[in-house]
């Protein structure tokens, strides 16, 4: 759970945005919808080999 101390002369809305922002780092709801359906591990890693593959290729591009 995050928690955010908020301030005497702090705004709610800097607040919000600083809670916000930290939520965000955390990867939170990344993590959730990932672990919401099974994937097997064979097609975890085609998926990140693909994903390896077309940055190395805008890579070399860009040189």
């Amino acid at each position: 759970m995050l928690i955010i101390e908020v301030k005497d002369t702090e705004s709610i809305d800097r607040a919000l945005k600083r809670y916000k922002r930290k939520h965000q780092r955390t990867k939170l709801m990344r993590h959730l919808r990932n672990r919401k359906h099974f994937v097997k591990p064979s097609v975890r890693r085609r998926t990140e080999m693909l994903k390896a593959e077309y940055v190395n290729k805008k890579r070399m591009k860009e040189e």
